[in-house]
């Protein structure tokens, strides 16, 4: 987790996300570094608007806490209804553990 708060220090302060940049967070806050880690972080973040992700990622436990509400409000709808709202809710959960795989 600590890679990805760098990564996201980094980006607040206008600093471009690089190795070097995530070496020297870790470094002034005594982590001990992975070289791979920061590797795949960079990595991974090559390409991505962050702006983009974080906005993505403050809505999606918003998504997540109403989904149980509509469920509970059409408890009385046939099981083949139910079935359909379970496997959206598990879309919407695999949505999000794709978003935190790309933060590692």
């Amino acid at each position: 987790m600590e890679y990805i708060y760098a990564a996201l220090l980094l980006h607040k302060a206008g600093k471009k996300v690089d190795e070097n940049g995530v070496k020297a967070v870790l470094t002034a806050a005594g982590v001990k570094i992975d070289e791979s880690r920061v590797k795949a972080l960079v990595a991974a973040l090559d390409g991505v608007n962050i702006e983009e992700a974080i906005s993505k990622a403050a809505i999606a436990p918003v998504a997540v806490a109403v989904a149980p509400a509509a469920a509970a409000a059409h408890a009385a709808a046939p099981a083949k209804e139910e079935k359909k709202e379970d496997h959206k809710k598990e879309d919407e959960e695999s949505g999000m553990a794709g978003l935190g795989a790309l933060f590692g």
